[in-house]
């Protein structure tokens, strides 16, 4: 599976409907702490493959999602279990 990219057409797709526990990494191509994180980001995609869905979604093409989840700083990593948010993480961590 590795990193997929979430968006505002997918997110109820993808992560709402999901079996599995969704993470995903909030980010801009401007933002500079995003870029650094995202190695971590894809390693965790490659590690978790099978058992969790991990993915990126770019607030500037995806406001939608990113205004309903309050998120207004970034990197901002949300966690997802049973369609449900779990967990907030800002910044780069």
């Amino acid at each position: 599976m590795g990193l997929i990219e979430i968006t505002d057409d997918n997110f109820e797709t993808e992560v709402i409907n999901s079996d599995l526990p969704v993470l995903i990494d909030f980010w801009a191509v401007w933002c500079g702490p995003c870029k650094m994180i995202a190695p971590i980001v894809e390693e965790l995609a490659t590690e978790y493959d099978g058992k969790a869905k991990i993915g990126k979604l770019d607030v500037d093409s995806n406001q939608q999602t990113s205004i309903k989840y309050g998120v207004r700083s970034i990197p901002t990593l949300l966690l997802f279990k049973d369609g449900e948010l779990k967990e907030t993480i800002i910044g780069a961590v």
